[in-house]
Order: structure tokens, then C-alpha cells, then sequence
């Protein structure tokens, strides 16, 4: 059946599964907790693939645990539309951060089953692992394997805070999956998030089109120094990783300031210490920073400044530094053609839109350096994100599921 240019998805339907993931891994009033890999996960995973099934959609996991639900279409030997973002939560999360993204793909599906209409290409909907970060470092894992950038043994690896394997869990919760991570040919990725920003609320806008991210850069870092009581042991004989990383992490903090009147931000995000307790000086550090700036030069530049706050806090604490991970995203790197599909369906509705730019990470960024790759972002109360008040109402999310629809529809159909 031919799609129609005035076919509108089940609003009331999608909301009830909104509300339904907020029952799963509730954390501070009216937020979430649902870590990766947790059993919280496991129960989110487990209602999305009993709904997935029910939509008529075949179940694949990759060996990093994400979910693969592909409705096929009239031709199924061309590569899918992919649709989706993440489940997982920040441990201080809220209701619709990637939840919204994911469970938007799923109404497409629905809906397009309710109009009877199949698609030429296939279109997939995807929950990528540990889009977050907050149990397992670095953020975004799943996605970053699917396009080469890590290796899944170096993922199977990582180890959280709390002593858990990130291979070890996957298998616990049962979503340890046999696909091989990366090779798939992919047609496009839409990715449908909230802005975690103040802009399209405080402008009245209904729907922003995502020209691109601000460019980011991280280091996850390790600190060296020595135990000692804290009593007798002289200032010039300490070697207190806490205070180096501490001190890295402030002189990140002045970054941000430094470069704060063009939009530069620096975050001092992690700082974990061993021993950590009164009494003797702590031995071991670990510390998470990131630089972003809307100019990818004056990243490079904060970033660089960064690095070297590293080794001269190290110094001045008597520690020894080392980089542990590092990454970077962000820039002018979504489809220009893919967005101008996204603009073009939100000008036909006669929605209010305006361009913007994501100063957020995204599994989108990842996927944009395997295929065409373009995001949706949906206005959210007062930009309030990563914290339990965060908050939309249905009217906040329908432009955005609607374009969303139109557009993998015209991409999955051409």
C-alpha cells in the first residue's frame, strides 16, 4: 500500500511505552537508574524484544549485547534503514534521554504495520549498549565496535567501579549476542533524542535539525603515587594521587572558563581514588575530563591545554601520569543530504524547526563514519537532562516522531 504524506504515528500508543520504561529501574522520584548492564537493564531489554517480537520483527544481538530488530521490506537484499538510540540510563537519569529515540523507532515500526505499508529496504530498529558511560568507560562502546573504533575484546574488558566485567555481564544478563560488532552495510542511521539542551523550549520551537556536534575530545587518566600516613609524613614526601588528580581536574575546570565567553565548556566528570580513606595518602587516582567548543581548532587547542594540565598536576603532587583512554567526536559530520530530508519533511508539516547543533555525545556520531547519518532532536522542560526532573510531555515528542516516520519512510523507499 502506498505511504501516505498525511500518515501520522500512534501518539497515545507510543507515550504508553514511554510510561511503561519508566516503571523499569526507577531511581530518584520520577527519574531512572537503569545502568548498563544491570538487572534494570536486563528487564528494559527484555520488554523491548517481547514488543519487538510482537511487531512481526526478527531479534539479532551482536557480541556487545546490542539489539537488532529488523522489519524486512520488498527487497531485502539492500542494506537496512537503521533507527534508534539507547535504553541505558546515567545513574541520576530521567525518562526520555535515548529512551524516547528508541521507543520512537518502535512506533514507526507499529505504524507502519497498522497502514499495511513494507518498505523497499528493510528498516531496523537498534538499542545500542552502554550509550552512557556511567557504569562502563567510555561512553558510547557498543556503537563505536559496530563502526571498528574499538576492538570487542578491549570492550569484553572493561571493568566498572564496582569490579564488573563488561563481557562477564553481558552474559549474566543473557544479552551476550553471536553477531560479529562491525562489517554491516548500512543505508542510513536516524537517531530521534531529546535536545538536552534549553534552546528549542525557551524558542517555542517544535523540532531541531541536527547539523552537527560540537567537537569533543576526553582522557580517562591514571594517577601514580605512593601510600603513607598521614601524620608524620612531610609535605615534600607525599605523593598523593588524590591530590594530583584533583588538581588536574580543577585546572580542567579553568579551562572552560578560560573559553566559556564562545561557548567552550570543560568538565571535570570522574575522580575515584585508592585507598580513599582518612589516615594514609592514597596511592592510586583515576580521572575522567572533557574539552568542547564549538570550533574544532579551539577543541584542539583545549584539549591540548588539557594534556598538559595532566603531567603538571602529576608534578606538583609528587605522581606519576598516564593516559588510559582518550577520544574525540563532534564536528560537521552529519549527511548534508540525509538533513536536508529531515528539514524538508519538517517544513512540509508546517512544523516550527531551526537548525541546531548537538553539544552532546550520541551513538550518531559514531555512525556517521560508516554511513549516512542524521539526528532529530525534540524539545526537553527547561534543557534539564542527566537528573531525575528532567522532563517532556507527549506534545514535545510528536513533531519529532512524525518527521522521524516521514523520513526513514522516503529514505527506506527510494
Amino acid at each position: 500500500m502506498p505511504f501516505s504524506p498525511d500518515a501520522r504515528a500512534d501518539l497515545d500508543r507510543y507515550w504508553s511505552t514511554i510510561e511503561a520504561s519508566a516503571q523499569i529501574g526507577m531511581g530518584r522520584p520520577g527519574g531512572l537508574s537503569r545502568l548498563a548492564l544491570s538487572d534494570a537493564d536486563r528487564d528494559m531489554r527484555d520488554l523491548f524484544v517481547e514488543w519487538c517480537e510482537d511487531a512481526g520483527l526478527t531479534i539479532g544481538i551482536d557480541e556487545c549485547g546490542s539489539i537488532f530488530a529488523r522489519r524486512d521490506g520488498r527487497q531485502n537484499e539492500l542494506p537496512p534503514v537503521m533507527i534508534g538510540s539507547h535504553l541505558d540510563t546515567q545513574i541520576n537519569g530521567g525518562r526520555f534521554d535515548g529512551i524516547a529515540g528508541v521507543l520512537a523507532a518502535l512506533e514507526v515500526v507499529r505504524s507502519l504495520n497498522d497502514l499495511g505499508h513494507v518498505t523497499r529496504r528493510p528498516i531496523v530498529i537498534v538499542n545500542w549498549t552502554n550509550e552512557e558511560g556511567s557504569r562502563f568507560s567510555p561512553p558510547m562502546v557498543a556503537s563505536g565496535c559496530f563502526v571498528g573504533r574499538y576492538e570487542t575484546g578491549w570492550v569484553h574488558d572493561l571493568v566498572a567501579d564496582d569490579g564488573a566485567r563488561f563481557g562477564d555481564e553481558l552474559s549474566r544478563i543473557g544479552y551476550k549476542g553471536n553477531i560479529p560488532c562491525g562489517g554491516a552495510e548500512i543505508d542510513a542511521y536516524l537517531e530521534m533524542h531529546i535536545e538536552q539542551g534549553p534552546l528549542l523550549d525557551a524558542e517555542g520551537y517544535e523540532l531541531g535539525v541536527v547539523t552537527g556536534g560540537y567537537p569533543s575530545r576526553g582522557i580517562r587518566a591514571r594517577f601514580e603515587g605512593e601510600t603513607a600516613h598521614t601524620g608524620p609524613t612531610p609535605m615534600d614526601l607525599r605523593h598523593n594521587a588524590l591530590v594530583a588528580g584533583a588538581r588536574w581536574l580543577t585546572a580542567v575546570d579553568d579551562i572552560g572558563w578560560d573559553y566559556a565567553v564562545h561557548d567552550g565548556k570543560a568538565t571535570a566528570a570522574k575522580l575515584s581514588a585508592w585507598p580513599n580513606k582518612p589516615g594514609i595518602l592514597s596511592e592510586s587516582a583515576e580521572a575522567i575530563c572533557d574539552v568542547r567548543h564549538p570550533d574544532p581548532v579551539t577543541t584542539r587547542v583545549m584539549a591540548e591545554k588539557m594534556r598538559r594540565a595532566l603531567h603538571e598536576s602529576a608534578a606538583r603532587a609528587g605522581c606519576t601520569a598516564s593516559v588510559e583512554d582518550e577520544w574525540h567526536w563532534g564536528g560537521d559530520i552529519f549527511d548534508a543530504g540525509l538533513v536536508a530530508m529531515v528539514r524538508g519533511e519538517a517544513q512540509r508539516m508546517g512544523l516550527r524547526w531551526r537548525d541546531i547543533q548537538s553539544q552532546a555525545g550520541h551513538d550518531a556520531y559514531f555512525l556517521a563514519t560508516h554511513c549516512p547519518t542524521a539526528m532529530i532532536f525534540t524539545p526537553c522542560k527547561g534543557g534539564i537532562t542527566h537528573n531525575n526532573r528532567e522532563d517532556c510531555a507527549p506534545e514535545d515528542l510528536v513533531a519529532g516522531l512524525n518527521v522521524l516516520l516521514h523520513t526513514a519512510v522516503a529514505r527506506a523507499d527510494r
